[in-house]
């Protein structure tokens, strides 16, 4: 546990030592700001339905950009064959990797809490659904950080990375959109797998062992895989 935790500490640090992080979270919170305070005065609700209805968009672009770097930087100067001399396990290098983006995505969510602290002083919020969604909202980040792990350890270019992370979020995101176009007999396959449904049903409030299943299933998937593929490599 101790190398997962070194390993992790590095690359926390890392992230704030870096300008891309500080784009990252600035476009992050630009964006968010902008659709929260638009559809808040045109409805006038003390409601963050609308800002949760738009994260798993949101970060099905933002989150690909946190974790490219991860393996693919490594991968690229080499540096990642010294990190194997240290006595570690390429378990705990993915671990601690995940658990630093995840950790980083959770610390982008802080200066939204100025949301529902606003709308607490302009009115009656009802803090339930809020604590759900930024639940949810940490269990979408850790899911779509699994999957950017994976596809920074597929290539040694970022750009490359970021593409790949970004397809399969983007895709996760908007399955239940494509339901229409289905035969009935894939639509609850195809409607379990899209991550739309799962994480609006945690931000209401309500918690489901088959979300948190979900999402459970879809971090071990990202990071079995990416234990596989750097395994590969060695």
């Amino acid at each position: 546990m101790q190398q997962v935790l070194q390993i992790f500490k590095k690359e926390f640090y890392t992230y704030f030592i870096s300008p891309v992080a500080y784009i990252v979270i600035s476009i992050f919170l630009v964006v968010t700001g902008w659709f929260f305070f638009s559809t808040f005065f045109i409805y006038n609700q003390a409601s963050l339905r609308n800002f949760f209805s738009l994260l798993p968009l949101i970060f099905s672009f933002v989150v690909p950009a946190v974790t490219m770097r991860l393996f693919a930087e490594e991968l690229n100067v080499g540096s990642y064959e010294m990190l194997l001399t240290m006595p570690v396990t390429v378990g705990q290098v993915v671990l601690g990797k995940f658990l630093a983006g995840t950790l980083f995505v959770g610390a982008m969510l802080v200066p939204t809490l100025a949301y529902p602290v606003t709308l607490s002083l302009l009115g009656a919020l009802d803090w339930g659904p809020v604590a759900g969604g930024y639940m949810g909202a940490l269990l979408l980040g850790g899911a779509f950080c699994a999957v950017g792990l994976l596809a920074s350890s597929l290539t040694r270019n970022q750009i490359v990375a970021f593409i790949i992370a970004m397809a399969i979020c983007f895709t996760l995101t908007l399955l239940d959109q494509v339901l229409f176009f289905l035969p009935s007999r894939l639509l609850g396959v195809v409607s379990y797998l899209g991550v739309n449904g799962h994480f609006k049903t945690i931000a209401k409030g309500v918690i489901d062992s088959r979300d948190l299943l979900y999402f459970l299933s879809v971090i071990f998937v990202g990071l079995y895989g990416t234990h596989l593929s750097v395994q590969e490599r060695d």
